[in-house]
């Protein structure tokens, strides 16, 4: 009786190999994924998705850590932490399937299965396809991982060599057909996304029947390093949970009012709302992440209409009115949703439902076609962007996306100044330096500014012409500087006589609060 050979032993390099293996089939899998989702929805490839639900489940402490740390790139550290991940669990089932051919592809239709759940059950999602990227992905990496595996696997029982060359040839090609396929969907394109780009392009904006006010000549002032009085669409601050940027075509748009003390339930085409009566206002925008002194504030000029009015005709009127619901509740096409106080929006202010923003459509990155705008609440209680629906309803009765994550249900913005030059650490030199910034608290204005020079008195700043109370204010203070290290500190009072508080606060659960001051060598 003939008995076989016990099964060759792997190598070091059949390890090496097989964990290659592993990556190889990964990246063919997400290439594959990426490919079908443009032409399904981009929003549904598995790392946006996974990414997406890693996204709602992180704690707001981890959120706030990650802005202050990684800023707007904070999503594409996200998005390269789970490709790291994905790429070191790729190699272990590489290794896996070395041992176990069946199970390596095994593990790889189970990671397809998890991309899949994380697509279907996005609040984005309304239909089954969203599964299909993931699955289809999963299915060719699983079938390349048996194939490379089976190069490294003996031709027979006791044999003494592997197929390495012909496990090289197969991964290189698989890997450039990946790439290539890759490079054809990004060349190509989504047609969802090409509909949403024709239709922002072929977007022309209504003339206001009440224009903002020209810019008073004073606003500006000309002081290198000030920030600009309208802040630049490009440079605008961009603070949001879409790992992809929602793009809606504007001819399937359209938003629906409902909830309690509506009388009758509507829904509005974007045609019908830009043939209603548009206003154009100068607004302010501020993110309650933004630390004292931060980046996450701008200026815009923001063409809409009256939110108040398209409430009114639909029969809702405020709490003080007597009218049942308290809280407005918007939803994005992508699920999130922001909790306004009603009476906030139909007490006078300029709450809008904005489709331009200086002088054009509104950018994708800043919720075309349609976003909310309510001067004097941060962005998370007011300005939901990609905004596809309104909902009346009351605080008792449902917490918006923010509130369970530990932030507050109401948040008026607080009154902040910040110095724009000389930045920290800088090295100016000896005489006069021209300390400069903006202050914000909108919806009651900016009365006063001070700045200090270590613990000396505090002297006035000159403040530019206001535009609006609900517009930032520049403010410059000229300093006679003499060589030596020195901190400098500012503080604002708004229009109501309250003058910021000098103890430092964070972030949650309601906007930080505290002087900003920078610490500066004079030459």
């Amino acid at each position: 009786m003939t008995l076989s050979a016990p099964p060759r032993e792997p190598t070091r390099t059949d390890r090496l190999l097989a964990a290659i293996g592993g990556l190889v089939a990964a990246y063919v899998s997400l290439a594959v994924a990426d490919l079908v989702a443009a032409r399904v929805r981009p929003e549904a490839a598995p790392v946006t998705a996974v990414g997406g639900a890693v996204v709602d489940r992180t704690p707001a402490v981890v959120k706030e850590w990650a802005i202050r740390v990684f800023g707007e790139s904070d999503k594409t550290v996200l998005q390269l932490g789970i490709l790291l991940l994905l790429g070191l669990l790729a190699a272990g089932i590489g290794l896996l399937a070395l041992r176990h051919r069946a199970a390596g592809s095994a593990a790889v239709g189970a990671f397809g299965l998890l991309g899949a759940l994380a697509a279907v059950t996005r609040p984005d999602s309304d239909s089954a396809l969203d599964a299909v990227p993931s699955l289809v992905g999963a299915a060719a990496g699983a079938i390349l991982l048996y194939v490379l595996t089976g190069r490294l696997l003996a031709p027979r029982p006791g044999a003494a060599t592997v197929d390495r060359r012909g496990f090289l040839i197969v991964a290189a090609s698989a890997g450039l057909a990946a790439t290539g396929a890759a490079a054809l969907g990004r060349a190509v394109g989504s047609p969802v996304e090409e509909n949403a780009t024709a239709s922002r392009e072929a977007l022309r904006l209504p003339r206001p029947a009440s224009p903002a006010p020209p810019v008073p000549a004073g606003a500006q002032l000309r002081v290198p390093g000030i920030s600009p009085f309208l802040t630049p669409n490009r440079d605008f601050y961009r603070v949001d949970t879409a790992l992809v940027v929602p793009k809606v075509d504007a001819g399937r748009w359209s938003l629906r009012l409902h909830g309690i003390g509506v009388r009758e339930e509507r829904v509005l085409t974007l045609p019908e709302l830009t043939a209603r009566r548009a206003v154009e206002r100068d607004i302010t925008l501020a993110c309650v992440s933004n630390e004292v002194g931060g980046p996450y504030v701008g200026n815009a000029r923001w063409l809409g209409v009256p939110l108040a009015d398209l409430l009114r005709e639909a029969g809702v009127r405020p709490p003080s009115e007597g009218g049942p619901a308290d809280q407005l509740v918007a939803r994005s096409v992508d699920g999130m949703t922001i909790g306004t106080p009603v009476e906030d929006v139909m007490d006078g202010r300029d709450a809008l439902l904005a489709f331009g923003m200086n002088g054009e459509p509104l950018p994708f990155t800043h919720g075309f076609p349609v976003r909310m705008i309510v001067p004097g609440l941060y962005g998370y209680v007011s300005a939901c962007k990609w905004i596809a629906s309104i909902e009346l309803t009351t605080f008792d009765a449902y917490d918006a996306y923010w509130v369970p994550r530990g932030w507050a249900a109401r948040a008026p913005v607080k009154t902040q100044s910040r110095i724009d030059t000389p930045r920290p650490f800088a090295r100016p030199a000896a005489g006069t330096v021209m300390i400069a910034g903006v202050a914000w608290a909108q919806h009651r204005g900016i009365a006063r500014v001070e700045v200090r020079i270590d613990e000396g008195p505090w002297r006035d700043a000159r403040l530019a012409a206001e535009d609006s109370s609900d517009t930032w204010r520049q403010w410059t203070y000229p300093w006679t500087a003499d060589p030596g290290r020195y901190t400098l500190t500012v503080r604002a009072t708004d229009g109501t006589g309250t003058t910021q508080p000098e103890q430092r606060t964070g972030t949650m659960p309601d906007g930080a609060q505290g002087w900003h001051s920078v610490v500066v060598t004079v030459t």
